[in-house]
């Protein structure tokens, strides 16, 4: 009973203190500059999808691969502790159908800034 009560009482108290703290330090009457945006210097002028060029979308997926390439290596330098050439082997070929990978999106010229 302690293990499900716990946690619904958390989440009680949690919505409880946001509204009363809504509640105390919440304005109601503030004018339009007092709400305008301030760090980005004004509103903005389009949606969200339409800032960004296409030509970003390939580094991004390029910049994800080398992110989950680390993730696995550092898993991998455990496994390599305990079985040796097996683990070195194994990250050899995952880091050459990687170097494919780069070489191929070199050739198409995704790495060229246009």
């Amino acid at each position: 009973m302690i293990n499900i009560a716990m946690p619904l009482i958390l989440v009680l108290f949690a919505v409880f203190f946001a509204v009363a703290m809504q509640r105390i330090g919440g304005r109601t009457d503030a004018t339009w500059p007092q709400r305008a945006p301030f760090l980005g210097g004004g509103l903005p002028e389009t949606h969200a999808w339409q800032r960004f060029h296409v030509r970003y979308y390939p580094m991004t997926l390029l910049f994800i691969a080398f992110e989950m390439e680390m993730m696995f290596m550092y898993p991998w330098a455990v496994v390599y502790v305990e079985t040796g050439i097996v683990a070195l082997a194994e990250m050899g070929m995952f880091l050459g159908i990687l170097s494919i990978g780069i070489l191929y999106g070199w050739r198409e010229g995704v790495f060229r800034w246009q």
